[in-house]
């Protein structure tokens, strides 16, 4: 059986549909098609049923779902481990987005020339999904905020910066004080059912601060261009930046101490990838204080 029919399978499901799967694959929806069929006619069964313009599986589908998952992740496993001479494989790895944009790409581009071998499939997220997708198996190591909880022993957590919170704030706005803008001027929060967003409330409640509420998004780039624009202001982590901040946009400090969003890698203790996750982390470490 070719694994990567498997793997298909698997992608039209996590992404109940054909053509989501041809872009995130890379190939045709057609090509998409001719795997599916393909493992049905091996397997015996139906796996995918159409509803309206999504699939998802049927009774056998789901019954072979998760021992793919397994065999497919064994599979990957294997070929790592016999790459005995050099790093070989590939590294399935989460991240949320501020990594994205501000921490893996030079780590990535260092990995890419000192192991070519090494491919890296990166997924997209916020720290608590990544979380999960960890411990689910669908990703060998997630780089996010520091969980708000005791971490299980079966994880290796791995720190790699301390973000201090800032308040975000138009440049016209900048010589006021801190603590009446964030009383007297339209707040942009930072999700509370983010991990990184959590320090938020932990400073207003500190400072006896009640903020005009306006806007709360999950994205911190989001919320500075929207600072920048003089929507409002925003508590908000010191996040790595490929870029400088518009002209418009300044960081104030804190008058009261706050806790640092606390950005790592958490991987599975012991796993076959521990040899890739470790080569990425020496790469993010070169490129990962403020």
């Amino acid at each position: 059986m070719e694994t990567r029919f498997l793997e298909t399978f698997l992608v039209v499901i996590d992404h109940g549909s054909l053509a989501e799967a041809s872009r995130r694959l890379g190939i045709t929806p057609a090509a998409v098609a001719q795997r599916i069929q393909a493992l049905e006619d091996e397997i015996g069964v139906p796996l995918l049923v159409r509803s309206g313009r999504r699939v998802r599986p049927t009774t056998a589908g789901l019954s072979i779902l998760e021992p793919s998952r397994q065999l497919v992740t064994d599979v990957r496993h294997l070929r790592i481990l016999a790459a005995e001479d050099a790093p070989a494989g590939e590294l399935r790895l989460g991240a949320i987005s501020t990594a994205l944009t501000g921490l893996l790409a030079p780590a990535l581009n260092r990995l890419r020339e000192t192991v070519p071998n090494v491919e890296v499939f990166l997924l997209p997220g916020i720290s608590a999904a990544l979380y999960q997708q960890l411990l689910d198996g669908g990703i060998d190591a997630a780089l996010i905020v520091e969980p708000p909880f005791s971490i299980p022993k079966t994880l290796d957590w791995r720190l790699l910066r301390s973000e201090p919170m800032t308040l975000l704030a138009p440049r016209a706005w900048s010589d006021e004080d801190v603590h009446v803008l964030l009383r007297t001027r339209p707040f942009i929060r930072y999700d509370r059912n983010n991990w990184g967003g959590r320090p938020v409330d932990a400073y207003l409640q500190d400072a006896g601060i009640s903020p005009r509420e306006w806007l709360e998004l999950d994205s911190l780039e989001a919320i500075a261009i929207m600072v920048e624009n003089g929507l409002g202001v925003a508590l908000a982590p010191d996040w790595a930046r490929q870029r400088p901040d518009g002209p418009d946009l300044v960081r104030l400090p804190l008058p009261l101490s706050a806790k640092p969003r606390r950005i790592g890698m958490l991987s599975l203790r012991s796993a076959p990838t521990a040899r890739l996750t470790e080569l990425l982390i020496e790469a993010l470490h070169r490129y990962s204080q403020p």
